[in-house]
């Protein structure tokens, strides 16, 4: 999947007057790349079009049309875009209530190692999490993290042909799983994959 460039992006005005119907068409494109794994973790997968979301957003937000912010911003989000033999995701614990949630990321220490996907056939794969920054300290887990999910080539191919995929969280205080997952949505993950870099 390629990488964003600046002239992907659209101009601040632009983009302002195309926002509703973009936004309309990511979120729904993000329905189905989401995967809850039990009633407080979410697995949400990234891709071109959702990336392209986060940077137009930031750039609106912050007022960003310098080419050297854009860039800095590019630079940013662009490693969390698939590179054709792998899924990204960012990985959320989900409490609505601050106490609560704030108990839980203590209890939940390690979480984002304890993710797993599996492609019908294979081994689960344990994702790298978190290369930008350490999202955990001494006394708790973030809510937030960026997971990298890298496939072998039969994984990729097993998943291109059809393949069912399970996910998982086996840690000791949250141990859920979705076997397997809805086929809409992993008809939408297979696209990430390529043997090509396109």
């Amino acid at each position: 999947m390629k990488k964003l460039t600046r002239s992907d992006l659209y101009t601040l005005e632009k983009y302002t007057e195309i926002r509703p119907e973009f936004r309309e068409r990511v979120l729904a494109h993000k329905k189905n790349r989401q995967v809850a794994i039990g009633p407080n973790a979410t697995l949400y997968f990234e891709d071109r079009l959702t990336i392209q979301y986060q940077i137009q957003e930031m750039l609106r937000i912050e007022r960003i049309f310098e080419p050297e912010g854009i860039s800095d911003e590019l630079e940013a989000y662009n490693p969390l875009i698939p590179d054709g033999s792998n899924w990204k995701a960012t990985f959320m614990i989900e409490f609505p209530d601050v106490n609560e949630r704030r108990k839980a990321l203590a209890c939940l220490k390690g979480i984002e190692d304890r993710v797993w996907v599996r492609v019908a056939g294979f081994d689960p794969v344990r994702p790298i999490a978190d290369e930008d920054l350490e999202r955990e300290n001494d006394e708790k887990t973030s809510a937030v993290h960026f997971l990298r999910f890298d496939l072998t080539p039969g994984m990729v191919s097993a998943v291109k042909q059809g393949a069912a995929i399970a996910m998982g969280i086996d840690h000791p205080r949250y141990t859920h799983q979705v076997d397997p997952i809805p086929a809409f949505i992993r008809d939408s993950l297979a696209q990430d994959l390529s043997n090509s870099t396109d």
